[in-house]
């Protein structure tokens, strides 16, 4: 009996080693969250280089990019109840870079809406 039980937990441990490795393959070659980054000098959808660039057009980036990361969240967990799909924690990570997007966004609001009562406050 022991040998039993002995064999399925190094089966069990193969099969986590295994894996662990391919998951640690699809993460250096760049798969998992290769486009939520912006490398420096990138294109804000059509926008050439930094001259071009207004503070507004990167704020509507900003905005437009965490709307499409909670659509996204919304598709994956409509999924899930729907019974299309069985990936609960690919819907959960949507949904937590959502929330943790959309989070930032609501500090960056604060920010600028401290800035300006400031800039308003200001005596001439």
């Amino acid at each position: 009996m022991d040998n039993i039980t002995a064999l399925g937990m190094q089966a069990r441990q193969q099969a986590m080693l295994d894996r662990l490795h391919n998951t640690a393959a699809v993460a250096s070659s760049g798969g998992i969250g290769a486009s939520t980054f912006i490398a420096p000098g990138a294109d804000f959808q059509g926008v050439n280089s930094a001259r071009d660039l207004s503070f507004s057009q990167v704020l509507n980036n900003a905005i437009d990019n965490v709307d499409a990361m909670q659509h996204a969240a919304g598709a994956k967990q409509k999924a899930i109840e729907l019974g299309q799909s069985d990936d609960l924690a690919g819907a959960m990570i949507e949904s937590q870079k959502a929330s943790v997007a959309f989070s930032a966004m609501m500090q960056v609001r604060n920010k600028l809406t401290t800035a300006l009562d400031e800039v308003m406050n200001t005596p001439l």
